[in-house]
C-alpha cells in the first residue's frame, strides 16, 4: 500500500464545495470517483483545506491510499482522463503513509479578485466579485499591515465555524490592480493573503472589509479596530464566493522558534534541540489575562504536536500565573526539579498519563490546524 498526493486544481462554480457531502456534487466526490475508476479499489481521499460552494483551487492538495502498480507521478495524467474539464490534477508524487495533509506545518494563500468597472466584465463572472463605484488603492493598501503577524481573528470569523481557537498568523498581504490611476475605475484587483491557516469565511470577509475601505464606508484603521475588539460587527460582509481561490499550500519543516508581539501577547517558543532532546523552552514575556489560559494551551498542543516531550516554561512578566497542578488542555504544569534548568524555567508540561494513553487509542485526535 503507498500514499499519493496530488496538487488539485478546480473551478468550484458548479460544485457544492470541496467536502463530500450527500445528495451534492463536490469536488471530493469526482476525485473519488476518478481514483475507483482508475485502481477499480474502493478509495478514501483526504484534503488539505476545505473550500466553499463556488470557490476556485489552483493548489489544494489530496492523499489517498493505493496498492495500484502504477509510477506516482503518472496519477495526474491518468486520473485527469476520468475527471471533468473543471477539475485537473496539476501533479502527483508518492509521500510516506503517515503523512497527512492537515497536520504538517505549512503556509496557505488565497486570492481574493474584484472587478473594479462600472460594468462587470462577463469573462471574469464566475471567477471575480464586481464592485462598480472607484476604490481607493491607496486605503485599502494602508490596512493592510495591521493583518500582519500573529492575531486574534475572532472578529474575521463566520459563524458556524468549528475551530478550536481564533488566533491564526498572517506572513504576507498585498494588493495589485490593473489601473493605478486616482479617482478611476482599477479593472482587476487582486488581494493576495498568506498564512498558517485561515478561519471559516475569513478571506472572504477580509476582502469584504476591504471593499468598504476602499469604497469608504470605513477608514483605513478598520482592520486593527476589529482586531482590537475581536467583534464581528466591526467587519464588512462575506464577501461573494467567486472571488476566491486557494492558491497554494506550501509544507515546511518543524520550526526552530515561535515568536509573536502584538498587543495582545508576546513570548518566545524554542525547539532547537527538539530533535535530540525531546524539550523545548517556552518563554512568556507579556499577556492579557484573559488569553493567558489560550496560549498556553495552543502553545503546548503546538509544541507537543511537533515532537516536544516535556516543554519548560517560564512567566517573565508575572510569575504567580504558573502553578504546579494547573492544566491546559491535556497539560499539567508541574515544578521543574531538573537543577541544570530549574532556575531559568521553574516549571514544565508534560500531558497527563490518562490523555497519553487515549491519545495512543485514538480517542482524543491529535491538534490540527485548521
Amino acid at each position: 500500500m503507498r500514499r499519493i498526493r496530488l496538487i488539485v486544481s478546480y473551478d468550484g462554480t458548479a460544485y457544492f464545495g470541496s467536502q463530500m457531502q450527500p445528495k451534492a456534487v463536490t469536488v471530493e466526490q469526482k476525485l473519488t470517483e476518478a481514483v475507483q475508476g482508475l485502481t477499480r479499489a474502493p478509495a478514501q481521499l483526504i484534503l488539505a483545506s476545505r473550500t466553499d460552494t463556488g470557490v476556485h483551487a489552483l493548489g489544494n492538495v489530496a492523499v489517498f491510499d493505493t496498492g495500484f502498480p502504477m509510477p506516482a507521478e503518472r496519477f495526474a495524467t491518468a486520473l485527469n482522463a476520468y475527471l471533468p474539464p473543471d477539475i485537473r490534477i496539476q501533479a502527483a508524487d508518492e509521500v510516506a503513509l503517515n503523512w497527512h495533509p492537515r497536520k504538517q506545518h505549512c503556509e496557505k494563500t488565497y486570492e481574493y479578485r474584484i472587478w473594479n468597472g462600472r460594468i462587470m466584465n462577463p469573462l471574469l463572472r464566475n471567477s471575480a466579485a464586481h464592485c462598480y463605484v472607484p476604490l481607493n488603492l491607496a486605503a485599502m493598501r494602508a490596512a493592510l499591515p495591521s493583518l500582519l503577524g500573529e492575531h486574534d481573528f475572532a472578529a474575521f470569523c463566520a459563524s458556524g465555524s468549528a475551530a478550536s481557537h481564533t488566533v491564526r498568523c498572517v506572513y504576507r498581504a498585498e494588493l495589485t490592480a490593473e489601473c493605478e490611476a486616482a479617482g478611476a475605475y482599477a479593472g482587476l484587483i487582486t488581494f493576495r493573503i498568506t498564512g498558517s491557516g485561515f478561519l471559516y469565511h475569513m478571506v472572504r470577509i477580509l476582502a469584504g472589509t476591504l471593499l468598504e475601505i476602499g469604497s469608504g464606508k470605513k477608514d483605513a484603521a478598520a482592520f486593527r479596530k476589529a482586531l482590537r475588539s475581536r467583534a464581528r460587527r466591526d467587519t464588512g460582509p462575506v464577501a461573494p464566493a467567486a472571488g476566491l481561490i486557494l492558491r497554494e499550500i506550501r509544507y515546511l519543516p518543524v520550526p526552530n522558534r515561535y515568536v509573536a508581539d502584538n498587543e495582545d501577547w508576546r513570548y518566545e517558543l524554542s525547539q532547537e534541540n527538539l530533535a535530540s532532546t525531546g524539550v523545548s523552552r517556552l518563554t512568556v514575556e507579556h499577556c492579557r489575562p484573559d488569553d493567558y489560559a489560550g496560549l498556553m494551551t495552543r502553545l503546548l498542543h503546538e509544541s507537543h504536536r511537533d515532537g516536544a516531550r516535556c516543554i519548560l516554561l517560564r512567566d517573565s512578566e508575572d510569575s504567580t500565573r504558573l502553578a504546579a497542578g494547573q492544566r491546559y488542555g491535556f497539560y499539567e504544569i508541574r515544578e521543574n526539579t531538573n537543577p541544570e534548568s530549574r532556575n531559568g524555567f521553574p516549571y514544565l508540561a508534560a500531558e497527563e498519563e490518562s490523555s497519553a494513553k487515549q491519545r495512543e487509542e485514538g480517542q482524543i485526535a491529535p491538534a490540527t490546524e485548521q
